[in-house]
């Protein structure tokens, strides 16, 4: 009866009337973010979260979650029309979805990948509703030790579940944590690292660090790239999928949700991964595997259920635990920081309307996508159409705006243009940006926690493995640390021991 309770409150915040609006301003901008080849969820997200601080803190986290919701949706127009992923999620979906539009068959791959993103999503939602009181109320016995191994346990697993070098990831995750020690210190208010320069006495900011890394080199990677934009000619007809799409489609799309839900939960998991495992699995449980790369309708449904149920799951660890479970949740993590609302346990009982109001956005906002994606699937056509030289310098416009409204500081865009061509050089060389904001982000609450435990402790490490909880999450994080160099290891022994036989 108390989960009914809170649904129905949850409904009666995420139905008024500024909610509403920002739930569907934040759908929208994600669905066209999505559409857009190049701009993701996190550049975009960066780029807007200082319009949510003139608005109220519920609405601000509802748009921010449409965006990155509405972005799983919108990636596969474009994966599908064009074979260029408008999100890095939708890669897969270009595989079977764009072989579907040359057969023909556009019509049923963006019906099933926005119905099984529906579907997925709502269930994703459904989730989140029954795990995160009993996570909460879980959360309720950490403290200090307790809450600096879980962020040390997430920010290993940003390493361990790396799309690349788990040796790269490990140490942009270092530098985040030094970029994040920058200004006063919290408990001796002293300068440090500051460089005698007072802009840095508060830090580096969030969004000039975020608008750079995401927004900036973005733009200069697809300027340098300029990929051809040209749109599949077919008629897209025949939206609804038939009886024979769906009876291919439904196991696809409830393993898809099944499995982008748990993998979404972990810390440092992201849609990506759980669309490429699902892509995977279809296909090794495929009767007729040798279908998928040529228009299997399964190749769609399943990752893109996957990356929508993901996108949902991510809100457990941040809401109940205060742990960002990829950048994005990171930025919206530091959007309820700066409005004075800590994600983490205390959220559910201090902050209601916050929490059930923004799961209530997320049916709202499934039921708007469903809307949105398939009678304006014409206009999102069109969309594509806009020439890169007009939507670029406008992206750029929209950064430099927001890092200087921010402080009214030129030193903040002088630092996002430093951290765009720093985040340019990164894409150039493989490194992932995601692991350093995750790391600039948590860096302050790390410490925090380290510093209180070792003063509980007068100064003795041993409390981190005298109680339970953080001896479990610490032990797991170092164990995950070194299995993630086993690899590495091994194909250094390897290239060692064909030295020493040629010698």
């Amino acid at each position: 009866m108390d989960l009914l309770h809170h649904i129905f409150y949850g409904f009666s915040v995420g139905l008024q009337p500024e909610n509403l609006l920002f739930c569907f301003v934040g759908v929208f901008l994600g669905t066209l973010v999505g559409v857009l080849p190049g701009i993701g969820p996190v550049g975009a997200s960066s780029i807007l979260l200082p319009a949510t601080f003139r608005m109220s803190p519920i609405s601000g986290t509802i748009m921010l979650a449409g965006i990155y919701y509405g972005a799983m949706y919108g990636g596969s127009t474009t994966s599908i029309l064009v074979n260029i992923p408008g999100e890095a999620a939708s890669v897969v979906t270009c595989l079977d979805g764009y072989q579907m539009a040359k057969q023909g068959r556009a019509g049923p791959a963006l019906g099933i990948a926005a119905f099984g993103s529906f579907i997925a999503g709502t269930l994703g939602v459904v989730g989140l509703m029954l795990f995160a009181v009993p996570l909460s109320e879980f959360g309720l016995k950490f403290g200090a030790p307790e809450f600096f191994a879980v962020i040390l346990l997430g920010l290993t697993l940003i390493t361990y579940l790396a799309r690349g070098s788990a040796i790269k990831a490990l140490m942009m995750g270092a530098f985040g944590l030094i970029l994040s020690c920058v200004g006063l210190d919290p408990i001796q208010a002293s300068p440090r690292m500051t460089f005698n320069m007072m802009e840095l006495w508060d830090g580096v900011g969030l969004i000039p660090v975020a608008m750079g890394l995401f927004g900036i080199s973005e733009v200069v990677i697809n300027i340098e790239k300029t990929p051809s934009t040209e749109i599949l000619k077919t008629k897209i007809k025949n939206l609804f999928p038939t009886i024979s799409d769906w009876m291919q489609s439904k196991g696809a799309i409830l393993r898809g949700t099944v499995l982008g839900f748990f993998l979404g939960i972990l810390p440092g998991s992201s849609p990506i991964i759980s669309s490429f495992l699902s892509y995977s699995i279809e296909k090794k449980l495929s009767k007729h595997p040798e279908r998928f790369g040529k228009g299997a309708i399964e190749g769609v449904a399943g990752p893109e259920s996957a990356n929508n149920s993901a996108s949902s799951a991510g809100f457990i660890p941040l809401l109940t635990l205060g742990i960002p479970a990829n950048a994005i949740m990171a930025l919206i993590f530091a959007a309820l920081l700066i409005h004075g609302m800590p994600p983490g346990p205390f959220l559910l009982k201090e902050h209601p309307d916050l929490f059930w109001g923004v799961v209530s956005s997320m049916y709202i906002g499934n039921v708007m996508l469903l809307i949105l994606n398939l009678p304006l699937i014409p206009l999102w056509v069109q969309v594509l159409k806009i020439p890169n030289k007009i939507l670029f310098p406008l992206i750029l416009l929209f950064c430099i705006i927001g890092s200087y409204s921010l402080k009214n500081s030129i030193f903040d865009i002088v630092l996002m243009m430093i951290f765009g061509m720093f985040g340019y050089f990164l894409r150039k060389f493989d490194y992932e940006g995601a692991p350093l904001l995750l790391g600039f982000v948590l860096g302050p609450i790390l410490e925090m926690n380290l510093r209180q435990s070792l003063i509980l402790s007068k100064g003795s490490f041993s409390i981190f493995f005298a109680r339970p909880i953080s001896a479990v999450f610490i032990s797991v994080a170092i164990i995950l640390l070194t299995t993630s160099f086993i690899p590495h290891l091994v194909k250094v022994k390897g290239k060692y021991e064909a030295l020493t036989k040629d010698d």
